[in-house]
C-alpha cells in the first residue's frame, strides 16, 4: 500500500505552486491547521486536558438531569425441567428484540484524578484499546483491498471505468456510491476514498480532490441512504421510546423517512459534485506530482505518476475476466446463504434481510471476501499472482503500512474512553438540550436550531447513537406537544448528525484520511483536510437545512404514510 509520511518540507517549486491554494481564509486555516502536532501528540494532551477538565468540574459539582433512554431489564424466568429439584434459567430474549425505557437521572462530571478514576486509567487501558472496533474493521477490510490493489486489480478497474463512462460523471459516481456505502457502515471509507483519489489522477484530475469527493460522499451527509439502514432501526427504536413519554403505544416506523431519505441523497449528491467541481478542485490546481511529492530539502522528486505505463492491455483484460468470473462465483455464494426462506444470512426470528440481520452485520466480511477473491483471481489471470506466498505477502504489506495508523488508533482509543468515562460529553449535551427546550419559539425555528445544536454537538460525540440518546426524550415529546410529528424531529437529526463529521477531528478515520492524502502529497496535514472539507460542511448544512424547512412547509410526507406534521 506504501501509505508513508515522509518530509513535509516543501521546496521553492512547491511553495510556488501552492501560493494559488494558500490564500484566503481556507488558506489560513490550511497553515495554522498543518501547525497542529503529530496526531498521536495531539491526542495525547487532549487526554492530559480532559483529566484536568474533569478534576475541576467535578470539584465544581457540575451535572445535569435529564431523560435518557436505557435499555430495559432482561427478565428471566426460571423453568423446572421434568422431574428436576434445580431451575433452569429461561432463554434470554434476543437483542433485536430487546425493550427500552425512560429514566431520569442526575449524571455528574467524573474525575479523572480520584482514586476510582486513577485506578480506571490504569485498569482500561488494554480493554479501551481491545474494545475499539473499528481497529479490527480496518484490518479486516484492508486484507481484500490490499490484495486488489497489490494485484493491480484496483488500477485496472479504475482504467477500465475510465475508458467507459464520461470523465465528467467520475465525481457524481464516486459521491453516490460513497453515499450509498454507508448500508456497509466503515467500508466506505477504507475503500472508497482511497478509490476515489486513484479514479481522479487516472483522468489527469487532482487526486486530494478525489479523496475529498468520496469523504464526503460517506460522511458528509452519513444519516441517509436510499437503503435501509442498520442505523435506521436503531434511531427509529429510540424514536418511539421517545414518544411514549406523551403517547404510550403510538410508534413510527422504519420507512417513517423513507423518501426524505432519497430526495436527501440524491440532492446532496449533485450539491457535494457542485462543491468538488467548482470549489474544491480549482483551489487545488492542477496536480504537479514532482512538487507534490518533492522528496525534501534537496530537491529530490518521486517519479512522475503515469498509471498507463508498462500496461498490456490483453493481460489485463484476462485478468479483468478472471476477476469478473470471482465476483459472480462470490454473488452466487452469497445470494445462497441469503435468498432462500431461512437462509444462514437471514434474521433467525422474522427472516428478513434488511435491519439487524447476519446479513448486514457480515457486510465487512463479505465485502472483503469479494475483493480477495476478485484481487486473487485478476493476479491468476493477469499472472501478477503466482502463488499462495505471494498473496499472503500482500497481506502482510498491506499491514505493515497500516502500523502508524494501528498507533494512532490506540492513543485515541484511550482519549475517547476517558472523555466519555468523565461524561463531560453528556453534561454537555444534556445541558445544550434543556437549554434548547426552554427556548419559546417557532417550531420551525426550534427544529432548525435543535439542527444547528446537533451539528455542534457532533464536534464531540460523532456517533449518531449517544447524541439521538440524549436528544430523543428532550425533543420528540416537546415537538409533539407543538404539533410537530416525531418523524420530522427525526429527519431534522439526520440533518444535524452528518455535514460536520468531516471537519471534526474526533473522526475515527481522520488519520487514516491524512495518511492517503499523504501518499500523493507529502504536505498534507490535518489542517489540509480540514480546510479542504469546510466547504462541504458549509454548503451542505445551509442548504439541507433549506430544503428542509421548505419541505416542511409545503407539507410533503417524509414516507409513506408520514406527513411533516400530526
Amino acid at each position: 500500500m506504501g501509505y508513508e509520511r515522509g518530509d513535509e518540507s516543501m521546496s521553492a517549486a512547491s511553495a510556488e505552486a501552492a501560493s494559488t491554494s494558500s490564500k484566503g481564509v481556507l488558506g489560513f486555516i490550511e497553515k495554522a491547521g498543518n501547525k497542529v502536532p503529530h496526531p498521536v501528540m495531539m491526542f495525547v494532551y487532549l487526554i492530559i486536558f480532559v483529566i484536568i477538565l474533569s478534576a475541576v468540574l467535578d470539584l465544581l459539582d457540575v451535572g445535569v438531569t435529564e431523560e435518557v433512554i436505557v435499555p430495559a431489564p432482561i427478565v428471566v424466568e426460571e423453568q423446572w425441567v421434568g422431574g428436576s429439584t434445580r431451575p433452569v434459567e429461561g432463554i434470554v430474549p434476543d437483542y433485536a428484540e430487546r425493550e427500552y425505557e425512560i429514566i431520569e437521572q442526575r449524571v455528574n462530571v467524573r474525575s479523572l484524578l480520584t482514586v476510582s478514576g486513577i485506578r480506571h486509567i490504569f485498569t482500561s487501558f488494554v480493554s479501551n484499546f481491545a474494545s475499539f472496533s473499528v481497529v479490527a474493521v480496518i484490518l479486516v477490510a484492508m486484507i481484500g483491498v490490499g490484495v486488489a490493489e497489490e494485484a493491480g486489480l484496483m488500477a485496472a478497474l479504475i482504467r477500465k471505468l475510465v475508458a467507459v463512462a464520461p470523465a465528467r460523471a467520475l465525481t457524481f459516481i464516486i459521491v453516490f456510491v460513497g453515499g450509498i456505502s454507508s448500508v456497509a457502515t466503515d467500508a466506505g471509507y477504507l475503500i472508497l476514498i482511497p478509490l476515489g483519489a486513484a479514479a481522479f489522477l487516472s483522468v489527469g484530475r487532482h487526486p486530494i480532490a478525489g479523496i475529498a469527493a468520496a469523504y464526503a460522499g460517506v460522511s458528509v451527509f452519513f444519516a441517509v441512504n436510499i437503503l435501509i439502514a442498520p442505523v435506521d432501526a436503531m434511531i427509529v427504536e429510540m424514536t418511539n421510546e421517545a414518544i411514549a413519554i406523551v403517547n404510550p403505544g403510538e410508534t413510527i416506523s422504519i420507512t417513517s423517512n423513507l423518501y426524505f431519505s432519497i430526495v436527501s441523497t440524491f440532492l446532496m449528491t449533485f450539491v457535494v459534485t457542485f462543491v468538488t467541481e467548482r470549489m474544491v478542485e480549482p483551489r487545488l490546481g492542477k496536480y504537479n506530482p514532482e512538487v507534490a511529492l518533492a522528496g525534501g530539502d534537496d530537491g529530490a522528486t518521486a517519479p512522475a505518476i503515469d498509471p498507463t505505463a508498462g500496461v498490456d492491455a490483453a493481460v489485463e483484460a484476462k485478468g479483468l475476466r478472471y476477476a469478473l468470473y470471482g465476483i459472480i462465483g462470490m454473488i452466487a455464494f452469497y445470494t445462497l446463504l441469503t435468498a432462500p426462506p431461512g437462509a444462514p444470512l437471514r434474521d433467525p426470528e422474522t427472516d428478513k434481510i434488511i435491519g439487524n440481520t447476519p446479513f448486514m452485520d457480515s457486510l465487512i466480511f463479505m465485502i472483503t471476501m469479494l475483493f480477495l477473491v476478485a484481487g486473487i483471481c485478476y493476479g491468476i489471470g493477469a499472472k501478477t499472482i503466482k502463488s499462495s506466498t505471494e498473496v499472503i505477502a500482500a497481506v502482510t504489506k498491506t499491514f505493515a503500512s497500516l502500523s502508524g495508523l494501528i498507533f494512532m488508533l490506540l492513543v485515541i482509543s484511550q482519549f475517547i474512553a476517558f472523555f466519555n468515562y468523565s461524561n463531560i460529553p453528556t453534561v454537555i449535551a444534556g445541558g445544550m438540550a434543556n437549554l434548547l427546550e426552554s427556548a419559546d419559539i417557532n417550531e420551525i425555528l426550534l427544529l432548525v436550531a435543535l439542527i444547528f445544536v446537533i451539528m455542534l454537538i457532533d464536534f464531540i460525540i460523532p456517533g449518531v447513537m449517544p447524541k439521538w440518546a440524549i436528544f430523543a426524550p428532550v425533543f420528540v415529546p416537546l415537538f409533539i406537544r407543538l404539533g410537530v410529528a416525531p418523524q420530522t424531529v427525526l429527519s431534522a437529526y439526520r440533518i444535524g448528525d452528518s455535514p460536520v463529521n468531516v471537519i471534526t477531528p474526533l473522526m475515527v478515520y481522520l488519520p487514516f484520511i491524512v495518511i492517503v492524502a499523504q501518499r500523493y502529497q507529502k504536505s498534507a496535514g490535518i489542517g489540509t483536510v480540514v480546510a479542504m472539507m469546510m466547504p462541504y460542511t458549509l454548503i451542505v448544512a445551509i442548504s439541507w437545512t433549506l430544503i428542509f424547512v421548505l419541505w416542511y412547509i409545503l407539507g410533503i410526507p417524509l414516507g409513506p404514510g408520514y406527513p411533516v406534521d400530526i
